[in-house]
This record gives structure tokens, sequence and C-alpha cells, in this order.
């Protein structure tokens, strides 16, 4: 397994006070080894990543919900994302990986837990876990009825490889990490078009996270802000905020959490704008049901 950088456990507070309900759309926990044994081909493996280290750095950040999403490493074996579910409390919501080894049982299971989505992965790196197009096709006629999302990965690929399957469904779809955009080409990126095509949609949403990762000028980020406000600007009320916690497959050096929250204070400078993608678009997208927001 290859040695990828470890996430900074010293989470710093953000320069800019966090609104109350504020939601990190996206962390992955691992459970205790001897309890949930990962997959003897997964590519990276954090154990001290727990649920109790991602409430703490929610807890330093103020982030009071969250969206805990499956681990490629436990393949369709949830069991350590319900344990985390149940943890972590009724502000959380739950991600999971479902293919037509998961019965319906486990899929029941999962919802009653707090599992409102499910996630297709296309990273270059799971080689033969790829999800297939028919897979695709019949894990959302399962999961949308039950109102739950669809979020597609798609870094490293051609997004119109993936985003057919799904066009024509009405269900909501979540496209991770700001898609897999070419930085290099700035907002001439046929990518981003295409990306900014569907949030035209009404129903396709696009997770603002990622973006020191993905940006070619580094640090501080400026090339990830010129995106990441223009999807602000085209589709306020579908966009969504990450952590991406422990930071995954990160060859380093992994951010502070607390510099990811002051770069999504550069993305959108007002706080009200801040608000919506923090409060009120994932509390509308997770259906969250622990009290209501401000304006309901």
């Amino acid at each position: 397994m290859p040695d990828y950088a470890h996430f900074d456990a010293a989470t710093r507070e953000p320069a800019q006070p966090t609104p109350a309900l504020a939601c990190d759309s996206q962390t992955h926990i691992f459970g205790a080894p001897d309890r949930f044994p990962t997959r003897p081909d997964a590519a990276y493996v954090v154990h001290d990543a727990t649920v109790e280290a991602m409430l703490d750095m929610h807890k330093m950040l103020g982030i009071e919900r969250g969206v805990i999403v499956q681990s490629t490493v436990y393949g369709t074996d949830h069991d350590a994302l319900i344990e985390a579910l149940h943890i972590a409390g009724p502000g959380y919501r739950g991600c999971g990986v479902v293919n037509d080894s998961v019965d319906d049982d486990h899929l029941a299971r999962m919802h009653e837990a707090g599992v409102r989505g499910a996630r297709f992965n296309f990273h270059p790196k799971l080689k033969n876990a790829l999800p297939t197009p028919d897979e695709v096709r019949r894990t959302a006629e399962r999961v949308v009825p039950l109102g739950w999302h669809l979020k597609l990965h798609m870094n490293g690929i051609d997004p119109w490889e993936v985003t057919p399957l799904l066009e024509d469904l009405e269900a909501d779809v979540v496209i991770d990490h700001m898609g897999p955009l070419q930085y290099g080409l700035g907002l001439d990126d046929p990518h981003f078009r295409h990306i900014t095509d569907l949030l035209r949609r009404g129903n396709w949403w696009v997770m603002l996270s990622n973006g020191d990762r993905r940006s070619v000028a580094g640090y501080p980020w400026d090339d990830a802000t010129v995106y990441a406000r223009e999807y602000i600007d085209r589709a306020p009320d579908r966009v969504l905020w990450a952590t991406d916690w422990p930071h995954p497959l990160h060859a380093g050096p992994v951010p502070n959490d607390g510099d990811l929250m002051d770069l999504l204070s550069r993305y959108a400078p007002d706080p009200a704008v801040r608000e919506q993608i923090l409060v009120t678009n994932p509390h509308h997208l997770f259906c969250f049901e622990d009290g209501g927001i401000r304006g309901e």
C-alpha cells in the first residue's frame, strides 16, 4: 500500500464564524480493525481516522452536521458506517456503496441508520472495482424511491463517460470534488462547462471540496477559487461544501481543515451565501430531521 500523507489532527479554528447547523457534506471514517476488517487490496487505510476523531475536528470548526461516506476499503459492508452514524447522532447522514450484492434487508438497515445516498466511485485507482453502467442504473432504480440522492466521484476521467447514465433521472445527483476539472484550461475547460450545464437542470449539485488538491497554482489555491465562485454564481441553491476528511490518497502536504474552512470564506465572502452553502442546501438535500433552519 502506498504511503499517503496523514491528516492534520491539530485542527485550528476558522477565521470567520461558522453558522449554526453547518454541515460538512463528506467525511470518511475507519472502524476498529479487529471488528471491521478492510479489503486486502485497500488503497488507503488510516485506523486513527475514527468517528470520534472526526467529531473532534467538527467541534473545532463549529460543524454540527455531516455526511459520512462509505470508504472503499469496506466495499459494500456498511457495519462500520452504521456504527459511526449511531455514535454521531441524528445530525449526521450516511452515503453508501450499493450494488447487486446489497440485498433488500441490508438496504433497509442502512436507511434506518440514516443513509440517504448511494455513491458511485469511478476513480481510476479502483481498477476492477469500478461500477458498470448496468449496476448504476439498477442501483438508482432501488434507492431513488427511498428518497436517496446519487453521488458521482469522477476525478481522473472524462465526465461524459458517466453523466449520461443519470441525466434522464429526476433524482438529485451530486458531483464530488468540483468535478473532474482541468485547471490548466481555466473556465474554458469543457468539463467545467458540462457541469454547469447539468446544474441548470435543477436536480444536479456540485460539492466544493478538494480545491487545494486539484489546484495547479498551489497555496492559497486561487485557481480553485475562480471555479467555486462560478458555481456559486450559477447555482447558489445547489452547492455544497466538504472537508473530505481525512483526505484519502493525499500525497501531501495535507492542509489543516481550518484552512479549508477559510478557503470556503474566500469562495463565498458573503456570510449569507456561506450559510446557504453550509446550512440551507444540505438541510434540504440530506433530509435532516432534527430541527429546522432560519426562515422555515
